[in-house]
């Protein structure tokens, strides 16, 4: 469903499509593992591709991929209405949790995305063999 949903049409023969329908594929099951609710479940996924469009088309370094973190996960389990954010449906526990995800499965591997999205291109695949 989500290969549809990307619009995906290049998935066996596209490394990027294949690497970014694994990507979202394991946070969808994780957040739902999580137990988040569909609310949460639609911003963490909004959030996952924010972070994606960061590196992807806006050439963010990772440390400032990581300063964009911060700034929208801020305000989580705050109650003064100005100060909390967009993802204030998440608790602050859900929110370290979702910090943690974040370390293993994008910061950690943050350069073989850069070169994923900014290397040359892919090469040109003769059979799926």
């Amino acid at each position: 469903k989500l290969e549809e949903l990307l619009n995906f049409k290049q998935l066996k023969t596209s490394l990027k499509e294949a690497v970014l329908l694994d990507y979202y594929t394991a946070g969808f099951w994780w957040a739902k593992e999580m137990n988040f609710s569909l609310i949460q479940l639609s911003g963490f996924m909004d959030l996952l591709n924010f972070l994606l469009e960061n590196l992807s088309e806006k050439h963010m370094t990772l440390g400032d991929n990581l300063k964009e973190l911060g700034r929208v996960m801020a305000g989580i389990g705050e109650t003064d209405s100005e100060r909390s954010g967009d993802l204030n449906f998440f608790s602050i526990e859900q929110a370290k949790a979702i910090i943690d995800y974040l370390n293993i499965s994008l910061f950690k591997h943050y350069k073989l995305y850069e070169y994923l999205f900014h290397s040359c291109g892919e090469e040109l695949l003769i059979s799926n063999e």
